[in-house]
């Protein structure tokens, strides 16, 4: 027998860590209320899709006022902390999964709307196999001009099928057509009932079905400190999305943890 690969996907903003988009735009000196109720609501009201309006955002922000640098969200990323606990969570897991099954392997991966450059440059972002966000490209002063990757509902399970195929890493970079090919069921790299997508938001819902589809494992969580984003959750279990909906706690014994080890463990059981 070989290799037992699970997959963990995670999204990023409010699922490892606070929102990180807010946290820049207060880095920044901009005031996150005022950005999101005065610029980016009013796209939502001409019917912008609420990814590339929130960008478009950023853009007029850097036009009009300080320009936003790649260099201020690589500095902005390094002042992020995760949730407690998620270091040492992500160590356990690999471990629990190698005492279950001596072949056993876990891959972290992240499928975020939020920022690239923010995301691949927090300091925790090497625990990760590989990190799919929104990016710009910039202009010749390094200030964001347009974006040049878009990931909101739907297109993040396109990222789910890249793990599942194995079109990771450098190698699958520039290739965006590959993602459609057909492939055997042997010869994918991750089976889809190995998938485990922890998420918290409406962008998630696309994942979280996917999940169910294929009988893999929906985990739904929100930060218990905010209740407005807590009543938001709910409506995943009341839709019947989510597997679980846990508070972003990843400390040791705490119901999130205890539920990937139980999720992790319960694959590896079909193949001991």
């Amino acid at each position: 027998m070989g290799t037992v690969r699970i997959a963990i996907v995670f999204d990023f903003d409010d699922t490892l860590t606070p929102d990180s988009t807010s946290g820049f735009l207060e880095y920044m000196g901009i005031d996150p209320a005022i950005f999101w109720e005065q610029k980016v609501n009013p796209l939502l009201l001409e019917d912008w899709d609420p990814v590339p309006a929130y960008l478009y955002g950023l853009i007029e922000e850097s036009r009009k006022g300080k320009p936003i640098r790649r260099t201020d969200f690589v500095a902005f990323a390094r002042t992020i902390q995760p949730y407690p606990g998620l270091k040492e969570l992500l160590e356990k897991i690999r471990k629990t999964a190698r005492e279950t099954h001596a072949l056993a392997e876990v891959e972290y991966y992240i499928i975020s709307s939020g920022i690239g450059e923010i995301i691949r440059n927090c300091p925790f972002a090497g625990y990760f196999t590989d990190i799919w966000a929104s990016d710009f490209i910039y202009d010749q002063d390094g200030a964001i001009r347009f974006p040049k990757k878009i990931i909101s509902f739907t297109d993040k399970t396109r990222y789910l099928f890249q793990i599942n195929k194995g079109m990771i890493g450098a190698s699958a970079r520039g290739k965006p057509y590959d993602v459609n090919r057909r492939m055997a069921p042997d010869q994918v790299r991750i089976p889809l009932q190995h998938f485990i997508y922890v998420g918290d938001g409406y962008t998630d819902i696309p994942c979280f079905s996917l999940m169910k589809q294929h009988k893999a494992v929906a985990i739904g969580v929100y930060d218990k400190h905010n209740q407005a984003k807590k009543e938001k959750a709910w409506a995943f279990v009341q839709d019947e999305r989510v597997s679980n909906l846990l508070s972003a706690d990843y400390r040791e014994d705490s119901d999130l943890c205890n539920s990937l080890e139980m999720a992790v463990k319960n694959i590896l059981r079909n193949y001991l």
